[in-house]
């Protein structure tokens, strides 16, 4: 499912599960939240990654199967509007973050910045963080025709990094990357503290998604997952803690 949380964080409480329980093999394809999703709709993995909530649709389909869809929150995350490090924008208010991304403003100097076509680079329509951005931060409304999607947050920096025009968004725990600034939006600069203080206004839950209660081995990692060991690698990667 989500490379949101199939990229960094999952792997790594994957490695500590496996540390306390030798044998167990995990299989983590982080490809989007939509695909998580569909993978439990179609019994194909025990755990699907989401960063965003089961669409209306999804859970129906699911229910025609016989699956019952149950959304577990494993951590919060808040969503970091990134430009490349050289951009002498200092700041951006969510009207302008809207703008942008909607594409009625096409021009750097449109919001403060030195003149330059804006490149804007958003992930996938799998993603969960796509949908979440465009409730968030875009009042649903599409995103500009020239932007560019991207698979996961890693490639949004690395992109960003490249291009002295760009603009993307990334979770909390891919914000660290060089060559990119992460830009407060109505003053606010996204970190555990003001996602957790609820001030950062594009933040959200995350997701496992499982079919009915979690059985076996499953059960032990959401457990695992949701215990303070785990709590603490969630900390850790950038995430802000469920407890």
């Amino acid at each position: 499912g989500s490379d949101t949380l199939g990229a960094k964080l999952v792997p790594q409480l994957a490695e500590q599960f496996k540390a306390q329980n030798p044998g167990t093999t995990f299989d983590i394809a982080a490809e989007g939240s939509t695909t998580g999703i569909a993978a439990i709709t179609d019994g194909t993995a025990q755990i699907g990654m989401s960063s965003r909530r089961a669409k209306p649709a999804e859970v129906g389909a699911a229910t025609g199967k016989g699956v019952n869809m149950k959304p577990i929150i494993v951590a919060y995350d808040g969503i970091a509007v990134i430009v490349n490090a050289n951009n002498p924008i200092k700041a951006l208010t969510r009207a302008q973050v809207e703008q942008i991304f909607t594409g009625s403003v096409t021009d750097w100097s449109a919001v403060g910045g030195t003149g330059g076509k804006i490149s804007i680079y958003t992930r996938n329509t799998s993603s969960g963080t796509y949908s979440d951005f465009k409730e968030l931060a875009m009042k649903k409304r599409d995103y500009a025709g020239g932007s560019q999607k991207m698979a996961g947050n890693e490639q949004i920096a690395s992109e960003v990094s490249k291009n002295p025009n760009g603009i993307g968004y990334v979770g909390l725990a891919y914000m660290k990357v060089g060559g990119i600034k992460v830009v407060p939006i109505d003053g606010t600069m996204p970190s555990i503290q003001t996602v957790q203080g609820k001030s950062y206004p594009y933040a959200r839950p995350t997701f496992y998604y499982t079919n009915g209660d979690p059985q076996g081995v499953a059960k032990q990692f959401v457990d695992f997952t949701l215990s303070g060991a785990g709590q603490k690698v969630v900390a850790n990667v950038g995430f802000v803690p469920v407890k």
